[in-house]
C-alpha cells in the first residue's frame, strides 16, 4: 500500500515539483497552499507524513508544527520542514516547535527520499505498538501506571578523543543526562538487561572506513540495542553516507560540525521517543503474556486476536487500506495424534507455530485459535500480496517433515488455507468492526472448507470478499 505525503507550500511550482518527486518513487501525494488547508487536510486524510515549507501566507510553519503536534489526531504525524534559510536559529525554532526534520533547499533527492523512508518506518512501528496497546485496551487491561523513568543514558562514540570530548563539553550544559564517550567494542557489549545507552551518537568517519555504518547496522541487529535510538554524524559533502546510515536504521542524522544545541533537541526529541515505545512496549508484553497467548506454542490465542482484528478494521476504515485475514488448518492432524500420540501432536503444533511466525512480518498477527487451527491478519495488505504470503506459508509447512526429539523419522504435515480480504468492499450492514470481523471469519472460514474439500495442502480465495 502507497504512503501519503501531504505537501504545504503556497507556490504551485513547488509543490508540483515535490509532487513529481515523490510520485515517481511511488507516494500518493495530497497539496495545501497553506497552513488552514493543511490541518484540514491532516485531520481529514491522515497523512503518513507532511513536508511543508518554512514561511507559509497565513502562519509560520512553527505554528503549523506546534499545533499538528497538540492535536491527538495529527500528533503522530512526522513532520519536515524546508527552507531556503540556513540560519541555525530557523533550524532550532521548527525542531523545538516539533518538526522531526528541517531541509534546506536546494533539496537533494537523495536525502530527501531517505528521510521520508526513514520517518515513515519509525511513524509504522509506532502505530503498530500503538495498535496493539489498543487492543490492550479493547480487551480490558489496565494501561501501565506511570512510575517514574530514570534519566536517559546517552554514549558519545567518536572518530577520535578530541572530537567526543568536544562533543560531550558543547552538550554538558545543555542536558541533564549522563553523557560517556565509549568505543565502538563498548557499545557492542551491551548485555540484553544492561544495554550501554538508550541514545547512541555515531560518527560516521570512524577507522576503518565504513566503521561506522557497519556499527548502525550491527547496533540495529543486536538484540540490546535493538530498541536504542541511534544518531548519526556526518559530513555535510557526505550525501550518500547520510542516505545509506538512514536507510540502515539510524533514527537521525546531524551534520557535522555538531551544532550542541542542535543536537541536544534532537537527543531529547529520541529519548521522549524511545521512553514512550518501551513503556508501550512493556504494557503489551508484560500486561498480555499470560491472559492472551498459547502456552504451548507461545502464539497469542482467539481471546487476543479477534480484538486486534477488530482495531485492524477500525484502522482501515480511516485510512482506506485493504487488510486480509487468514485461516489456516493442518491436514489429517487427528491421524499424528492416533499414530504418534500427543506429545507428537504438540510437537507438531510447536514447529507449525514458529514456521508460520518466520515467514510473516513483524507487523502482521499469527494466533492458534483451535485445537489445530490458526489464523494470521495481515494489515495494509492487498489481494497478490496476501495470496503469495499464503502460499509462502503453505509451503514453509509442507518444505520438511517435523523430527520428533527421540524418536526415529520424523513427520510430513500439510496445511489447508482459506483467505478472506477487507477494506475495499462495502462494510456490513450494522457497520460495526465486530460485524465486520465475524464477516470475514465465516468468509474465510468457507475459502477453508473449500481448500479442504478440493484436496487438502492448497490455499482458497474467497471470491466475494475480494
Amino acid at each position: 500500500m502507497s504512503r501519503r505525503i501531504l505537501i504545504v507550500d503556497d507556490v504551485a511550482t513547488n509543490r508540483i515539483v515535490m509532487k513529481v518527486r515523490l510520485s515517481e518513487a511511488h507516494y500518493d501525494v495530497l497539496q495545501a497552499r497553506d497552513g488552514a488547508s493543511a490541518l484540514s487536510a491532516a485531520r481529514r486524510d491522515r497523512p503518513d507524513l507532511i513536508l511543508m515549507d518554512m514561511a507559509l501566507p497565513d502562519m509560520e510553519a512553527t505554528e503549523l508544527c506546534r499545533t499538528l503536534k497538540a492535536h491527538p489526531e495529527t500528533a503522530s504525524i512526522p513532520l519536515i520542514v524546508v527552507t531556503a534559510a540556513r540560519a541555525a536559529e530557523v533550524k532550532m525554532r521548527a525542531l523545538e516547535a516539533g518538526a522531526d526534520e528541517f531541509l534546506s533547499k536546494p533539496l537533494d533527492e537523495m536525502i530527501l527520499l531517505a528521510r521520508v523512508r526513514n520517518l515513515l518506518r519509525a511513524r509504522e512501528t509506532a502505530e503498530e505498538l500503538a495498535l496493539r496497546n489498543g487492543t490492550h485496551r479493547a480487551l480490558g487491561f489496565a494501561e501501565a501506571p506511570e512510575i517514574f523513568a530514570p534519566p536517559g543514558r546517552v554514549a558519545l562514540i567518536a572518530a577520535d578523543p578530541r572530537t567526543g570530548l568536544t562533543w560531550r563539553a558543547g552538550l554538558a550544559p545543555l542536558l541533564s543526562e549522563p553523557l560517556a564517550m565509549i568505543t565502538r567494542a563498548e557499545a557492542l557489549d551491551s548485555q540484553a538487561d544492561h544495554p550501554v545507552a538508550d541514545v547512541f551518537v555515531v560518527d560516521s568517519r570512524l577507522a576503518p572506513e565504513g566503521a561506522g555504518l557497519r556499527l548502525v547496522s550491527e547496533l540495529r541487529a543486536h538484540a540490546a540495542t535493538r530498541h536504542a535510538a541511534v544518531m548519526v554524524v556526518v559530513p555535510e559533502a557526505a550525501r550518500e553516507t547520510a542516505a545509506m546510515a538512514l536507510d540502515l536504521g539510524a533514527n537521525d542524522l546531524i551534520l557535522a560540525p555538531v551544532d550542541a544545541q542542535e543536537l541536544a533537541i534532537r537527543i531529547r526529541s529520541q529519548l521522549r521517543r524511545k521512553q514512550q515505545a518501551d513503556r508501550l512496549r512493556a504494557t503489551v508484553e508484560d500486561g498480555l503474556r499470560l491472559a492472551v497467548t498459547d502456552p504451548l506454542t507461545g502464539l497469542f490465542n482467539r481471546r487476543y486476536a479477534l480484538p486486534h482484528l477488530g482495531r485492524i478494521v477500525e484502522r482501515a476504515a480511516e485510512t482506506g487500506r485493504g487488510y486480509a485475514v487468514m485461516l489456516l488448518d493442518l491436514d489429517r492432524f487427528k491421524m499424528v495424534n492416533d499414530q504418534h500420540g500427543h506429545a507428537a501432536g504438540d510437537a507438531v503444533l510447536v514447529e507449525v507455530a514458529r514456521r508460520l511466525k518466520d515467514n510473516l512480518r513483524p507487523v502482521d498477527l499469527v494466533a492458534r485459535i483451535g485445537g489445530e487451527e490458526f489464523m494470521v491478519a495481515l494489515p495494509e495488505t492487498g489481494f497478490e500480496q496476501a495470496c503469495a504470503t499464503a502460499e509462502r506459508l503453505r509451503t514453509a509447512v509442507q518444505a520438511r517433515p517435523v523430527d520428533l526429539s527421540g524418536e526415529p523419522g520424523a513427520i510430513g504435515v500439510t496445511i489447508s488455507i482459506g483467505v478472506a480480504f477487507g477494506g475495499e468492499r462495502p462494510p456490513t450492514e450494522d457497520g460495526s468492526p465486530e460485524g465486520e470481523v465475524n464477516a470475514l471469519m465465516a468468509q474465510a472460514d468457507r475459502a477453508l472448507y473449500a481448500a479442504k474439500a478440493s484436496g487438502r495442502n492448497t490455499v482458497e480465495i474467497c471470491r466475494s470478499a475480494a
